[in-house]
């Protein structure tokens, strides 16, 4: 992948627990809006930072993370870019994007990673080291499956995100990080690394801090959604259901069930 300058990310709360992001060239003042769901906020954020938003990019179709593309397009003059597999669902789309594309925009290289699994045409931008993961991975957490297979999201978070760097860093589309860390105790009980991240959430989120980033390092020592070989995490499945199959797909499709059901 070509070296590209590290951009400035600013988180950017939306509706009840959304995030939107802004992905800033700070020598350019040039701004990228991912996932919009509300544009007052983005606007707000990129004015306050000496930015202008000249770009907007979507990892899925759901509408809370695409439901401003029109509004933020139409205060901003910025294109949306997005998945060409769910281009008609996408709103006020101007550029489809390919899987495994690379997207020169703000003095930046992003590369589109497809990762299906919540939906069919769901994707993450890469720029180097920071990853926009939208609702496939989330910190300790992943999404639901609403178009794919286990299969599928399985391979999305295993193999296509967990062969990026450890140091990574995961910006994903909500913050759910307690609730998912309780899940993930009740997986993995002596885990010393979901109980200490789960403690620090507690305190982030008690002071009205966002929980995000993690990276992708971290994510493989809590996330039980990576962690579906853990010996402890296998021995609890079959605990609760002796006739549970213990290959990395059965078992990343029964914690994603319970999880359902948390």
């Amino acid at each position: 992948m070509p070296t590209t300058p590290a951009p400035k990310v600013i988180p950017v709360p939306q509706l009840s627990d959304n995030y939107a992001y802004l992905v800033v060239n700070e020598s350019t003042g040039d701004a990228i809006a991912i996932d919009p769901a509300e544009a007052g906020p983005l606007l707000e954020a990129a004015e306050q930072a000496g930015a202008s938003i000249n770009t907007i990019f979507n990892t899925h179709h759901h509408l809370d993370h695409c439901g401003a593309n029109e509004e933020l397009g139409n205060a901003t003059g910025a294109p949306v870019q997005a998945s060409a597999i769910e281009g008609d669902k996408i709103p006020g789309l101007a550029v489809a994007l390919e899987p495994g594309q690379m997207v020169d925009v703000n003095g930046f290289t992003a590369k589109v990673l497809r990762l299906p699994g919540h939906t069919d045409g769901h994707v993450g931008y890469l720029f180097g080291k920071d990853l926009f993961s939208g609702d496939v991975l989330f910190v300790a957490g992943c999404g639901r499956i609403f178009e794919g297979t286990p299969a599928e999201m399985y391979e999305s978070l295993n193999a296509t995100i967990g062969a990026l760097s450890d140091d990574t860093r995961v910006w994903c589309g909500h913050e759910y990080t307690v609730k998912n860390l309780e899940f993930a105790a009740t997986l993995e009980p002596a885990n010393a690394a979901i109980a200490a991240r789960l403690a620090r959430a507690r305190e982030q989120r008690a002071a009205g801090q966002p929980t995000i980033p993690s990276t992708i390092g971290e994510e493989k020592a809590f996330n039980p959604f990576l962690r579906v070989t853990s010996p402890e995490l296998i021995a609890t499945l079959v605990a609760k259901d002796p006739a549970q199959a213990t290959d990395p797909v059965s078992v990343f499709a029964a914690v994603r069930k319970l999880k359902d059901n948390f």
